[in-house]
């Protein structure tokens, strides 16, 4: 086989690899993960809002800088997440969240001590229906993510996604 062969070979492959990467983060896989997570709390499902896509793409691209974990400060919910030595993906980010749902007591509506729980608290947050969020591979090589949510979840004295009332007799 001739090294030319072999060149667009290698670039075919190499074609190939990315769009397996960029299929992995679609706004389908971004809402496919945290529909799944909803439903195993009977939260119903969230749509893409390209708005709120839009402002999470615009803050991925100022991170792309320095991949730092600091949140936007805008006017939506957000979770953001960081990693690095893989291509991580929606998938890989939503879970990272949803794992901390074993920090998260139902009956107190509280974090475990010492704990941290609000990232997942905002992806089952009922009343956050629309959904947008963005990824970038840093300058680092670092992957860094970040969902935006609106309306915004964990308000104070509320519950993420049930209702509760207690009966007093």
């Amino acid at each position: 086989m001739s090294s030319c062969w072999v060149l667009a070979l290698l670039c075919v492959m190499g074609l190939a690899v990315g769009q397996v990467s960029l299929a992995q983060n679609t706004p389908q896989n971004f809402l496919r993960a945290h529909n799944a997570a909803r439903a195993r709390v009977g939260v119903g499902p969230m749509t893409w809002d390209n708005k709120v896509a839009a402002f999470a793409q615009n803050y991925a691209n100022q991170r792309r800088g320095d991949c730092r974990l600091v949140h936007s400060g805008g006017p939506y919910g957000e979770n953001i997440f960081w990693g690095s030595g893989r291509e991580f993906t929606a998938a890989d980010a939503v879970n990272s969240w949803e794992s901390e749902k074993q920090f998260y007591n139902r009956n107190s509506n509280t974090c475990a001590a010492g704990k941290v729980c609000g990232h997942y608290t905002q992806v089952v947050w009922r009343n956050s229906v629309r959904l947008g969020c963005a990824r970038v591979k840093c300058n680092n090589g670092a992957i860094f993510i970040t969902c935006n949510y609106s309306p915004p979840g964990n308000v104070q004295g509320q519950r993420p996604f049930e209702d509760i009332t207690l009966n007093t007799y």
